[in-house]
């Protein structure tokens, strides 16, 4: 009865470890919002880390985390590094590319919780009166984002503070 139950348990779990290296060595988490100005007036608020504070949610995470802006004042090469409790983790962000008033792309290196390469880009597309901003986040999934994806979600998680990141945003740029 035991050797069975022991067999079957190495059997589910074999299974969901080969399931799990299956999935997509790959993610990419997007949202998008329309703003009713143009996109001049958001681009700043995405293209200075010293403005994040006002509009991103990820700040709330930890108020008392240590941040450290360094390199450009904004636009390329400018850094964000934030030391934070488990929450907020350990991290640091560089803008890779800075294309007034359209593109932002964002290179950002998680240390702590867990280690993590990826890209973040803000684009932002008129429409008339309008602009059209999504973000987005992409990079590699390794095995293990691949067998923690089984039983979280990603896109919900990180999804959920893209959406509020950008109805700050949208709010503070509509003033």
């Amino acid at each position: 009865m035991i050797k069975t139950l022991i067999t079957v348990v190495v059997v589910l779990l074999a299974g969901l470890l080969i399931y799990a290296a299956t999935r997509p060595d790959t993610f990419r988490v997007e949202r998008s919002t329309v703003i009713k100005t143009l996109p001049g007036q958001i681009f700043p608020l995405i293209n200075d880390f010293h403005q994040w504070k006002l509009w991103s949610p990820w700040e709330k995470i930890d108020p008392a985390a240590k941040i450290t802006f360094s390199g450009s004042n904004n636009g390329l090469g400018a850094i964000y590094e934030w030391d934070g409790n488990k929450d907020a983790g350990q991290g640091r962000m560089e803008i890779i590319e800075s294309s007034s008033p359209s593109k932002v792309v964002l290179k950002i290196d998680f240390i702590k919780p867990f280690e993590g390469h990826n890209t973040i880009e803000f684009t932002l597309v008129p429409h008339g009166d309008t602009t059209t901003v999504t973000q987005a986040m992409y990079g590699p999934s390794p095995f293990l984002s691949k067998l923690m994806g089984l039983f979280f979600s990603i896109d919900k998680m990180v999804g959920e503070k893209y959406e509020e990141g950008l109805a700050n945003l949208k709010a503070i740029a509509e003033k």
